[in-house]
C-alpha cells in the first residue's frame, strides 16, 4: 500500500493543508505504518496526488526536516530519520492565567509538537489550592509538566512559590519537567526552564528606547499592587534602576483612573489592558496626540496593539511556547532565557 494511502487532506478542516501533511506524517509514524529509512513521496508526487501547490508541500516537509523527522538524500528522495519520540506522549500544560499572550505560547507549544503529543490545558488563576489540587490529581497521569508558577498572596500581591508548591513539584521526575516563565522559582536538581527575567528585560528594553524616551519629561508606570492575577514586583526594580541611572524623572501609580490627570510631555508605562484602554480614550477625549503629547508603552504584545499602533516591551510568547516543545521533543535538560524587546511603534 502506497504512504498517499495513509494521507487525507480535508478541504473543509481549518487546518492550513501544510500542517495536515505535518500531523499526517507523524500519525502515520506514531501508528507505525512509516518506520524509520522509510521513503516517503517527492514533493512533486504528493502535490500532484492531492492537487496541492508544490510550496504548500515544501512548507510541511521543511518544517519535517526541522524537527529532525525526515531528512532529504540528494537524488533520492525524503526519508523517515526519527522514530524514537514520535510515540504519543501526555502533557500537563499549567498556566496562572487566562490571556491572549499566555494562549499564543500554548498555540505555539502545541503547533510545534504536532501529532507527537496529547498536551492538556488547565487554568489554576494564580490561586495556590487549585494548583495543588491539579497537580495531586494529575501526578502520575501524565508525561510530562510544563508549568508557570505564578502565584497570589491574601492580600493579592505576586509570589513566584510558597514552600507547599516547592514540595508538590518536587514529586515531578526532574527529566519530565519544563518551569515557564519565571527565573525566580527554584528547585533542586536539574530541570528544564524557559523564562523572563521580569527585572533585567524591562531595564534593558527601556534602554534600547532610550533615545525616544528621553522626548518625554516624565515617565509613569501604572503598576497595580494588588490584582487578581498579580505581576511580579522586578517589573517595577528594573523600571527604577533605568529611570534612575538614566537621570529621567518618573511616578508609579496604581490605576489610570477616569480622571487622571494628564500633561504635556507624560510617557506613561501600561501593564493591564483596562489601563491601555482608559489612557487611550482619555487622550482622545482631550484631543492630545499620541506619540507627541503624551507617550504609551505597553508590556506583552498583543495583535490588537499592533493594529493600534502601540509601542510594546515584550517577550516572544510564540518563541516560549515554540522552545519549551523543542524540549521535549529532544529530551534536553536546559536553561534558556526567552527573547525580550522593545517594538517600536507610533505611540511614542
Amino acid at each position: 500500500m502506497a504512504v498517499t494511502d495513509h494521507i487525507s487532506i480535508t478541504e473543509e478542516s481549518r487546518i492550513p493543508k501544510y500542517q495536515q501533511i505535518v500531523n499526517a506524517i507523524i500519525d502515520n509514524i506514531s501508528s507505525g505504518k512509516l518506520e524509520i529509512d522509510d521513503k516517503i513521496p517527492s514533493i512533486n508526487v504528493l502535490s500532484e496526488t492531492f492537487d496541492l501547490s508544490r510550496d504548500t508541500v515544501e512548507k510541511a516537509y521543511n518544517i519535517l526536516k526541522e524537527r529532525n523527522i525526515i531528512t532529504s538524500v540528494k537524488g533520492k528522495g525524503f526519508y523517515i530519520t526519527r522514530t524514537k519520540l514520535l510515540s504519543k506522549v501526555n502533557v500537563l500544560f499549567l498556566v496562572n492565567k487566562l490571556s491572549t499572550y499566555k494562549m499564543r505560547i500554548y498555540n505555539a507549544f502545541v503547533e510545534q509538537v504536532g501529532g507527537i503529543a496529547h498536551t492538556d490545558l488547565y487554568i489554576y488563576h494564580c490561586d495556590e489550592s487549585l494548583f495543588l489540587n491539579l497537580l495531586s490529581r494529575n501526578l502520575n497521569a501524565y508525561d510530562y509538566f510544563v508549568i508557570m508558577p505564578h502565584f497570589k498572596t491574601p492580600a493579592l500581591r505576586h509570589v513566584s512559590f510558597t514552600e507547599e508548591v516547592v514540595q508538590a513539584m518536587e514529586q515531578i521526575p526532574k527529566n519530565k519537567l519544563i518551569v515557564m516563565d519565571n527565573n525566580h522559582f527554584q528547585l533542586a536538581g536539574d530541570y528544564a526552564e524557559v523564562y523572563q527575567d521580569f527585572e533585567n528585560d524591562i531595564y534593558q528594553a527601556l534602554k534600547s528606547g532610550l533615545e525616544k524616551i528621553r522626548r518625554y519629561k516624565r515617565l509613569i508606570l501604572v503598576y497595580p499592587e494588588a490584582s487578581v492575577y498579580p505581576y511580579p514586583r522586578r517589573i517595577l526594580h528594573g523600571f527604577r534602576k533605568f529611570c534612575v541611572e538614566s537621570q529621567l524623572p518618573f511616578e508609579i501609580i496604581q490605576e489610570i483612573y477616569e480622571d487622571t490627570i494628564l500633561r504635556r510631555g507624560d510617557l506613561f508605562i501600561t501593564i493591564e489592558e483596562s489601563d491601555l484602554v482608559n489612557l487611550v480614550k482619555q487622550i482622545r477625549d482631550k484631543e492630545l496626540r499620541l506619540g507627541d503629547d503624551i507617550g504609551i508603552i505597553s508590556y506583552n504584545e498583543t495583535p490588537l496593539k499592533d493594529l493600534l499602533g502601540i509601542t510594546v516591551i515584550s517577550t516572544d510568547f510564540a518563541t516560549m511556547g515554540r522552545t519549551a516543545a523543542d524540549l521535549i521533543l529532544n529530551k534536553k535538560i536546559k536553561r534558556i532565557k526567552n527573547p525580550f524587546r522593545l517594538i517600536e511603534r507610533e505611540s511614542v
